[in-house]
């Protein structure tokens, strides 16, 4: 058991798996609801933690509006930052690799972070509706039960391009998971720059994503402020 405050991550052996690469991959176990409702998002896709906001806006705690005040400058820039690792699953070490291939391109380095991150294997696979949430998509990913451009990929973190096709591998395909994770996804509409063939469980990426198809719910501009500090 992790000591009391710490956070709680459980490490999955994966290097039974065939044709994987990375030994390791790490998941986070803790409680997901408290954290949704600590930073006052919906950090992992699935419809019950949309409900659980609704119900419970506020954060966790006996009394959380007596603990409410104004957030300094600081604070607010590190709870977005939060954000955004914790939609992403993303280490603060991974994170900062983002933020400094960011700082390379001549585009502007919000935009390009969110680029970096939307273009990701495992979000292109939650965007698609091929999992229920990211922390499956990136299972999905790792155990390489996906092929990409017909070579089977193990990196959640390969980058795709547009032109690239996204196809499951032929024994995945027929696994029981897949007509399930479709039909509690079906509500969810593909981004335009993925054209999505849910039958075939095949994605072709069509465009690098703009901003208006980003994730919506994060400020990625107090991000760059933090590490511009």
């Amino acid at each position: 058991m992790p000591p009391q405050g710490a956070t709680a991550y459980l490490i999955l052996p994966l290097a039974a798996t065939e044709g994987c690469t990375s030994p390791l991959l790490m998941r986070y176990t803790g409680p997901k609801a408290k954290r949704c409702r600590a930073q006052g998002v919906n950090l992992y896709g699935s419809d019950k933690y949309d409900r659980i906001l609704q119900k419970k806006p506020m954060g966790p705690g006996k009394s959380p509006r007596a603990r409410r005040g104004k957030k300094s400058e600081f604070g607010t820039q590190l709870l977005e930052k939060q954000k955004v690792r914790n939609t992403f699953g993303l280490s603060e070490k991974q994170f900062r690799r983002y933020y400094r291939e960011a700082l390379r391109s001549k585009a502007a380095t919000g935009r390009r972070i969110l680029e970096l991150l939307e273009t990701r294997l495992d979000n292109v696979l939650f965007r698609a509706g091929f999992a229920m949430t990211r922390m499956q998509s990136r299972q999905l990913a790792s155990h390489g039960l996906f092929l990409v451009n017909k070579h089977r990929t193990n990196v959640p973190s390969h980058m795709v391009s547009p032109g690239d096709i996204i196809e499951a591998h032929p024994r995945a395909a027929a696994s029981a998971l897949f007509p399930t994770v479709l039909a509690a996804t079906e509500k969810r509409m593909p981004p335009a720059w993925l054209k999505v063939d849910p039958r075939s469980l095949r994605i072709e990426i069509m465009a690098v994503p703009s901003p208006e198809q980003f994730e919506q719910a994060l400020d990625i501009q107090k991000v760059v402020e933090l590490y511009s500090r």
